[in-house]
């Protein structure tokens, strides 16, 4: 945590809390939308926490239900749901326009929500953004057994770079991720957009990225492709690189 960062619970009914973080500061404010199975506790968003602080700029994170310190189990967890907590915090925690930085599962995130808020939207920096992953990134690569521990189980565990343990991938999440597909366009987004993308990300191809800027509805829309960068854009360079984008449309 940063030094001088609010923390808290926001109260979701049903025993169901969101675990928050905040800065005070000057608007408008930054939010930071997570990527699937991340927490508010990322490189990323531990950097603009303290780029926030020191620059007086408001600034919020928090972690999905299922997510880090958020209650609810993340196999229960579906986009509706994350869209939701997502809409809730800011309403909640926030006033005034937005910069939403969308990371991964994030940037999707990210879309929705503009949609529903537009008239508070002020600009929005999307990182390796995965719009309708799971239609179109996740299902066309599953191999035979998981459409069988789905179809049999409502579950199946996907392997994973970045957890042992793989991830729980339920029937659930892909039928509700069908109905946010935002890919077939236009997307409702007509602020400043910025979209950071790595050439060498093995879970974003930077065509499906591309595909998003092309859907989005403005004009003003800045892809960069990073070439050497993965997925996490998280080494110092790529770090930098963001924090130059946030000054930029903040």
């Amino acid at each position: 945590m940063t030094t001088g960062e609010e923390v808290g619970f926001l109260d979701r009914g049903d025993g169901q809390r969101l675990a928050w973080r905040r800065v005070a500061g000057q608007g408008p404010t930054l939010v930071w939308l997570g990527g699937f199975m991340s927490d508010m506790t990322g490189t990323k968003a531990q950097a603009l926490a303290d780029w926030a602080l020191a620059n007086g700029r408001a600034f919020l994170r928090f972690d999905y239900f299922g997510h880090g310190q958020s209650s609810g189990a993340f196999r229960d967890g579906t986009i509706s749901r994350w869209r939701e907590d997502s809409l809730a915090a800011i309403a909640a925690l926030t006033t005034g326009p937005l910069v939403l930085v969308g990371s991964s599962m994030g940037g999707w995130i990210g879309c929705l929500v503009a949609a529903a808020s537009p008239e508070r939207l002020h600009a929005m920096i999307l990182i390796a953004p995965a719009a309708d992953f799971t239609e179109a990134l996740m299902k066309p690569g599953f191999p035979p057994e998981a459409h069988e521990a789905l179809a049999r189980d409502g579950e199946w565990i996907r392997p994973s770079l970045y957890d042992e343990g793989g991830y729980p991938i339920t029937a659930a999440l892909l039928d509700d991720g069908a109905r946010w597909s935002i890919l077939g366009g236009p997307v409702p987004v007509e602020v400043p957009v910025r979209i950071l993308q790595g050439r060498e990300d093995p879970d974003v191809p930077w065509t499906h990225a591309l595909e998003l800027a092309n859907a989005i509805k403005g004009q003003d829309v800045v892809f960069t492709l990073i070439k050497d960068g993965d997925h996490r854009l998280s080494r110092d360079q790529d770090i930098a690189r963001m924090l130059a984008t946030v000054a930029e449309v903040i």
